[in-house]
């Protein structure tokens, strides 16, 4: 039996038995996790679906076998299975019963960092960024065991919840040579990053998920000791990580500078400008646009002061090619000018969806505007070249709605199609048990023009609901007939 082959069957024996046979038959090649809500049909989820089996309602017996094969949660609610990448994430209800298990199937992947090795050989900073699930984790252990096992550097991997290398004392053989310590509790982070320091001489440091200011400051007093430090953080794009006030010290921090009269002149800006405050933790920031393409901001310093000066800041775009090697994506297609909208949000959705763009400096050398209204008033509808210019006008300048937006207009009918009968048949089922429970419910963060069909069905079954909480994780709430909107 192969190394994936004994992944996969420890990550089948967690469940009962009579689910052996269910699970088998499902796609393992794109299986991301299976999901046990108490009460709620067994559903899996694969790469871009779920599939949802109504014939095996998850009861307290299944959960708690679940529980019995794996090993304890740690104060985060993770747990995993000893010597494999598989984890488990518990939900628990007021009481502190776990009422919901997301069982992750974790895969040693290989190859996945083929566009990025001249920047991870370089010994510089690298920071990966991308939304939960996109393949970050699997991108930092293949880095540990390349420096570790093909480059001969002694590296230490920070294992919060056994994230990188997996669970129990034994790390998984993925990560070759490299070292790991484990944290006890995911608060004490940033101590164990310190110590890593300076208790094992290493050259190379690799953390996931930098997500708290005391693990920003511990990043940058790595960084300041001549380490190479590899880390991940959430967040879509680098602006992103510039408006986020724990974590934008990582790119060297923002501070309003007062600028003379001469010198607000000269610059052509207010008196009042942002301005980077000290040296980038990380030299390199890598954003992760899906599990097959990357945007690398190859000089982060640069990158920030030409965001903050408002100027058109485009990263390299690599891609990892069927046969697993690095190419850099053409730049042909549409020929692009974004108004008032993230250029980072734009170059996201065409990756996305498939297309190659270029980023063009004037509108009359364009054949794709994206923008909000008040930027997009007065759009000619041809350029110089006699070609039509496709306008997409985006409610604001959040990732959802240019998602959204550009998705109805340039992607495949079908996909849209799909992302509305999912949300249906996920708002038709939180119905049904909003009315069998009596309490208000929550569906999944939704695009604006997908939450009002949501609406629209509650509404037909004489429930009231709203919509609560912020982009991108703006969601319908649901209400029995006894309550009312907050």
């Amino acid at each position: 039996m192969t190394e994936f082959e004994r992944d996969e069957q420890s990550f089948l024996d967690i469940f009962p038995p009579l689910l052996h046979g269910l699970l088998r038959q499902c796609d393992w090649s794109r299986l991301l996790e299976v999901v046990l809500d108490l009460g709620a049909p067994l559903e899996c989820r694969f790469l871009g679906s779920s599939q949802r089996f109504s014939e095996h309602v998850v009861d307290r017996n299944m959960l708690m076998y679940v529980m019995q094969q794996i090993g304890p949660f740690n104060r985060d609610n993770r747990s995993g299975v000893e010597r494999s990448l598989h984890r488990i994430s518990a939900i628990r209800n007021r009481q502190g019963d776990v009422v919901g298990l997301t069982c992750r199937l974790g895969r040693p992947l290989l190859g996945t960092i083929t566009p990025i090795l001249e920047w991870v050989q370089s010994g510089r900073s690298l920071l990966f960024l991308g939304p939960p699930g996109i393949g970050k984790t699997t991108k930092l252990r293949e880095v540990a065991r390349w420096l570790a096992t093909d480059f001969g550097k002694r590296v230490m991997i920070v294992d919060t919840s056994n994230e990188i290398a997996g669970d129990g004392d034994i790390p998984h053989p993925v990560i070759g040579y490299a070292r790991r310590m484990q944290v006890s509790d995911p608060l004490l982070q940033h101590e164990v990053m310190i110590e890593a320091v300076q208790n094992h001489t290493p050259e190379v440091i690799v953390v996931d998920e930098i997500g708290s200011e005391l693990e920003a400051h511990a990043a940058r007093t790595i960084a300041e000791r001549g380490v190479q430090l590899v880390a991940t953080a959430h967040g879509y794009t680098i602006e992103n990580l510039m408006k986020n006030p724990l974590l934008c010290d990582l790119l060297g921090g923002i501070q309003p500078v007062v600028l003379g009269d001469d010198e607000a002149k000269l610059r052509g800006s207010q008196k009042t400008v942002l301005e980077r405050k000290a040296k980038p933790t990380f030299d390199v920031v890598v954003e992760i646009r899906d599990r097959m393409t990357m945007a690398i901001y190859r000089d982060v310093a640069k990158a920030v002061d030409g965001i903050l000066a408002g100027d058109r800041v485009i990263p390299d775009i690599r891609q990892l090619s069927t046969d697993g090697e690095s190419e850099v994506v053409p730049v042909l297609g549409f020929r692009v000018v974004a108004l008032g909208i993230s250029n980072g949000y734009v170059e996201r959705v065409m990756s996305a969806l498939g297309h190659s763009f270029e980023w063009v400096d004037s509108i009359d050398r364009a054949n794709l505007v994206v923008g909000v209204p008040s930027k997009t008033k007065r759009i000619p509808g041809h350029n110089r070249d006699g070609q039509p210019i496709q306008l997409i006008r985006v409610p604001s300048n959040r990732l959802v709605e240019v998602e959204s937006a550009c998705r109805t207009l340039l992607g495949n009918p079908t996909q849209v199609d799909k992302l509305e009968d999912d949300a249906i048949i996920e708002i038709e089922r939180l119905v049904a048990q909003v009315k069998q429970r009596g309490q208000a419910m929550d569906a999944y963060p939704r695009p604006q023009m997908i939450r009002r069909l949501q609406h629209d069905v509650v509404a037909s079954h004489d429930l009231n609901s709203i919509s609560v909480g912020e982009e991108p994780g703006r969601r319908v709430r649901i209400f029995p007939q006894a309550s009312s909107p907050i």
